[in-house]
């Protein structure tokens, strides 16, 4: 049981609607008794007036009162729905940092009372992270799926099923001798059905990509559309287009969401032999960027590709009519008509 009592602002940042503002501890019923003078009964709400020591009004809030363990962190835990101005945010919490024993609560510090008090697990504390900084409907679905405790309930079911097994085996080992204990010959095959369950989540895709975004890094020589291409799927001019080779030094990301998947699509610098000593900066690191690509476009020459995975042929500018043949691996586009 922690000592201290802490309290923080638990939703965004003001201005906003409402605000809430959250006090967790061995202290938080006296704090919300401080501020609002009387707090409801366990797992009500009730609307208050909140005054400082003073007596100063600070707002009309909303109080909610929870009794440990019964509570998101285990623990006393006093909800302030306030105002969600600014200065009311400030003052209420300016209130709070002048109550004894109390303090503001460090980063992740409700999360991690929560684990420590068996309220959620590992998974659930990371779902719930993910959460917190999704930004696509996919990323959403994820972490909702993990912070509910899905991945825990089959983790469960994996090990009471280990359980059984290993029970069954230490059985036949050490029991086969005797009468009332028979062999057991689905146990070969039981177990291996657990373990090809869990080979095949550990072959699964990575994460990685759903949570910091699929890398499509968009690699050729110069002047063969990678600029163009970028600003036509981004729908606005992210990357300088010009006819002078060379124009793109750096790489350019640019963070987007297809049908709920998060990408990061990369332009890259064009491809090619170089004196210039930043370019060639910039060409190396097109050179990585290729390599380490989750999906690469290649928009030169099919023959001059590099080795990839996933890898896109693209016949860019395939409005021109010396462009008109395409390849037969190739998809053709055009970032002026949208064809491809």
């Amino acid at each position: 049981m922690n000592s201290e009592t802490i309290f923080a602002l638990s939703s965004g940042r003001p201005p906003a609607a409402v605000s809430v503002i959250r006090i967790s501890g061995p202290r938080a019923h006296e704090a919300g008794v401080r501020l609002a003078r009387t707090l409801p009964e366990p797992r009500h709400a009730a609307v208050r007036i909140l005054r400082d020591d003073m007596g100063e009004l600070l707002d009309e809030a909303l109080v909610l009162r929870f009794d440990g363990p019964h509570s998101s962190t285990g623990e006393d835990v006093v909800e302030l729905h306030c105002h969600g101005g600014r200065a009311i945010v400030d003052a209420v919490l300016l209130a709070l940092r002048g109550l004894d024993g109390l303090r503001d609560a460090l980063p992740g510090e409700f999360t991690r009372r929560a684990f420590e008090s068996g309220r959620i697990d590992l998974t659930e504390a990371e779902g719930l992270a993910d959460l917190l900084e999704a930004e696509t409907e996919t990323q959403r679905k994820a972490a909702l799926a993990l912070a509910e405790g899905r991945l825990k309930r089959i983790v469960e079911d994996w090990q009471a099923r280990l359980l059984g097994l290993s029970a069954r085996a230490e059985a036949a080992i050490d029991y086969a001798d005797e009468d009332d204990v028979g062999s057991d010959p689905s146990l070969s095959d039981d177990c291996g059905v657990l373990a090809a369950e869990l080979g095949a989540w550990l072959d699964r895709p990575r994460v990685e990509p759903l949570k910091d975004g699929v890398r499509i890094v968009v690699a050729g020589p110069p002047n063969s559309g990678k600029s163009s291409l970028i600003n036509a799927i981004a729908g606005q001019e992210k990357a300088i287009v010009t006819d002078v080779p060379g124009t793109t030094r750096d790489h350019i990301e640019v963070p987007l969401s297809i049908r709920g998947v998060p990408v990061l699509l990369t332009d890259t610098a064009g491809l090619r032999e170089s004196e210039e000593r930043v370019e060639r900066i910039g060409i190396e690191r097109a050179r990585n960027l290729a390599q380490s690509a989750d999906v690469l476009l290649w928009l030169g020459d099919p023959e001059d590709a590099p080795v990839h995975d996933r890898r896109i042929l693209v016949h860019s500018r395939s409005d021109l009519a010396e462009r008109f043949d395409v390849p037969g691996d190739s998809l053709a586009v055009s970032s002026v008509t949208g064809r491809g």
